[in-house]
């Protein structure tokens, strides 16, 4: 059977089509029943699936084309980030920024509000200046940014149609280095969270819910020259000159110790040429509002001593606001609380509602691709948009070809 990347969940879909082309896609649609997009399988849940056709999107070409003038590019949305950006920097173009893992596909991460790290760095779907999706008439159709409803169909979930092409705003190549800074207690940082992710371009923290200190704190510098200096303290802990953290001894983990390089192979966590994270994982994330970071961390600690035993590590990131309906940084910029578990489903299923308790002063929104147990009211509490863009996605699909069981459980389509 189909699984995701990970091995933890299992498609239910009596059919997986692969399209080699759009005209694919368009054939498989017309075709009638039910149907929805699949791409590098990096949901951990039942999102991507349907009971009737699944259409992997991930063997069509690329179709790279650069803008310049524009300063766009447009490619297939099956392709993976890594991928793109290759091609990019060839030609001496970068992304403003890219997720942990550069084995995502455009389409799904866009999609799903996927994200890197960065105070100032919006969710990736906010590149997005234009989409091209077949929807349930069997047609190619595109929007633009600017159109009405335009901010309905990034953060799209696959809930009206199947993105086959995206275009992304991008700009000239850079350098980063990466830093990791260790010692630095939780008083220290709730005290400063703002002076904490601030400290670079993109600062991801690495943290077991550990009593006194915050984990490892690596911090991403988007150099002007090679040479330019870092600090070598940060709040009241201090750089490392090797490469330990929680992901040490990894060996499909990008360049760290300070040793500067291109943004493709640095703003990633991962090598896109070797297999991501840890595997056989599940994991969960959820968004609050970055004035209430310090308070929202705190609350989790409570339950650190539960967490632990099933945690392979927490990530802590920040992302900007934007102004996509269902994207989880929409009008407010974010404090990310991610958890990448041992593969122990039960544990995990009865530890996310506690979780999700300790969260909900804050209006915590989940990842859209991430295991929650948010229902449609959850989702309609914390996701001001969530009825506009139901009726958007109603409308282009009153037959509901691509709604699915779960886009029903969380909202975002209605029942059939």
């Amino acid at each position: 059977m189909a699984q995701n990347w990970a091995g933890t969940y299992e498609y239910r879909a009596p059919r997986i089509e692969v399209a080699e082309t759009i005209d694919d896609v368009r054939r498989l649609v017309a075709a009638g029943g039910r149907v929805h997009a699949l791409g590098t399988r990096h949901s951990f849940t039942d999102l991507p699936d349907t009971d009737g056709t699944l259409i992997d999107v991930t063997r069509i070409d690329p179709a790279f084309a650069l803008d310049a003038e524009a300063g766009t590019v447009t490619v297939g949305a099956g392709t993976r980030y890594g991928e793109l950006a290759l091609w990019l920097e060839e030609r001496g173009w970068a992304l403003r920024n890219m997720g942990s893992l550069p084995h995502i596909n455009v389409g799904g991460a866009i999609a799903t509000g996927t994200h890197g790290s960065g105070d100032r760095n919006g969710v990736l779907s906010g590149a997005v200046t234009a989409l091209r999706y077949v929807g349930a008439d069997g047609d190619l159709h595109e929007v633009r940014r600017g159109d009405p409803d335009f901010a309905a169909f990034v953060v799209g979930l696959g809930a009206y149609g199947i993105t086959v092409s995206v275009t992304l705003e991008i700009q000239p190549t850079f350098r980063v280095r990466q830093d990791i800074y260790t010692g630095i207690t939780w008083d220290a940082a709730l005290a400063d969270y703002d002076e904490l992710t601030s400290a670079g371009y993109s600062v991801s923290v690495f943290s077991l819910w550990e009593p006194d200190t915050i984990g490892h704190v690596w911090v991403k510098t988007r150099l002007d020259a090679d040479d330019d200096p870092v600090s070598d303290t940060l709040l009241d802990g201090v750089r490392q000159l090797g490469d330990e953290s929680p992901l040490s001894g990894m060996t499909n983990v990008t360049e760290l110790a300070g040793v500067p390089g291109p943004w493709l192979l640095r703003l990633p966590h991962f090598r896109l040429d070797m297999q991501p994270s840890f595997g056989d994982e599940i994991q969960s994330e959820y968004f609050v509002d970055r004035r209430d970071a310090a308070a929202a961390l705190s609350a989790v600690r409570e339950l650190a001593d539960r967490i632990r035993p099933h945690l392979i590590v927490t990530e802590l990131r920040t992302a900007a606001a934007d102004e996509l309906w269902l994207s989880p940084a929409y009008q407010r910029d974010v404090a990310i609380i991610h958890f990448t578990w041992h593969n122990h489903p039960d544990e995990v299923a009865a530890l996310l509602p506690g979780i999700e308790e300790a969260l909900a002063p804050f209006r915590a929104r989940p990842h859209w691709g991430k295991a929650h147990r948010f229902d449609r009211a959850a989702m309609e509490r914390v996701h001001p948009r969530l009825a506009d863009a139901r009726a958007v996605f109603e409308g282009l699909d009153p037959d509901g070809r691509f709604v699915n069981d779960h886009l029903v459980r969380v909202g975002v389509r209605e029942p059939r």
